[in-house]
């Protein structure tokens, strides 16, 4: 019988009596072309320098929600719970404009940018998200969010393109 990789660790049940199985990545590139894992790490930690840890990950789950990157979406849920963000929060973000209020004006207007730069489907960001965020964030605060929704971004593409396994990240564990 086939099972979700961490029924038992995390005490799930499976009462209707097998999960789908559970997919390997396709490509191991990390391993495969290691001198750019390690520039993305690099430029990861210097892209998340002066941003607000929970802020960042919220982020970051915005935008893996948006290109479907389901490794990305555990792992950062997994690390915006335990930098002390709430279940509550972090579900409503698929929804978060209808969900404002769970939300300051800072947060939503990091969200709005991080889906402006996700989805360039319309060939730019628009002048009213870009102004929102420059209201509400120093220039250098702004450069540095910028550059850690490209990141997530960049991560997001590799995940995708590579289909890595979601379920078995533990908190903080590449940090």
């Amino acid at each position: 019988m086939t099972t979700y990789a961490n029924a038992e660790k995390t005490g799930n049940s499976d009462p209707a009596g097998e999960y789908a199985a559970e997919h390997g990545p396709r490509l191991e590139w990390a391993k495969l072309a290691p001198d750019v894992y390690k520039a993305m790490v690099r430029l990861d930690a210097a892209a998340r320098q002066g941003v607000d840890p929970v802020l960042l990950e919220l982020v970051k789950i915005r935008a893996s929600q948006l290109n479907h990157c389901a490794f990305c979406l555990d792992m950062h849920s997994k690390d915006a719970l335990a930098a002390g963000e709430s279940v509550q929060r972090i579900v409503q973000l698929s929804a978060w404009e209808e969900s404002a209020h769970f939300y300051t004006e800072k947060e939503l207007a990091a969200l709005a940018l991080t889906e402006a730069v996700t989805v360039l489907t319309d060939g730019f960001v628009p002048d009213a998200v870009y102004e929102r965020a420059a209201q509400h964030f120093e220039e250098a605060e702004l450069a540095q969010l910028i550059a850690a929704i490209t990141v997530i971004n960049a991560w997001n593409r590799f995940g995708v393109t590579c289909r890595l396994v979601p379920g078995h990240y533990q908190a903080g564990q590449y940090k």
